[in-house]
């Protein structure tokens, strides 16, 4: 027999997750912006030197990698490398995520 309490708990338990998760992504956010401004602030610091990029972009299934720069193939080589360990983590993740909690 299910009490009111016990559908209390499970509610807050819900939202607590998804408030972990809001918060996680304004972090991510966060954390973003405050690495394109530490970018900007070097490169006008610096004010010389080259400049290179490298990345990845998946559009569907079809991954394109583009890089300009002399640094530019180290670049595209950490971009391909930092997108399949975000793919094996998703799928880490996911296969995790299916699996039913057993609870003793």
């Amino acid at each position: 027999m299910v009490t009111s309490q016990e559908n209390t708990e499970d509610a807050n338990n819900g939202s607590s997750g998804s408030r972990r998760i809001l918060v996680l992504f304004i972090m991510g956010i966060f954390i973003i912006f405050l690495g394109v401004v530490v970018l900007i602030a070097a490169a006008m610091l610096s004010g010389s030197g080259s400049t290179s990029f490298g990345g990845f972009i998946f559009i569907g299934p079809i991954p394109i990698i583009v890089g300009e720069g002399p640094e530019a193939p180290w670049l595209m080589a950490m971009a391909v490398v930092l997108a399949v360990m975000g793919i094996v983590t998703f799928l880490i993740m996911r296969r995790q995520m299916g699996k039913p909690n057993v609870q003793g």
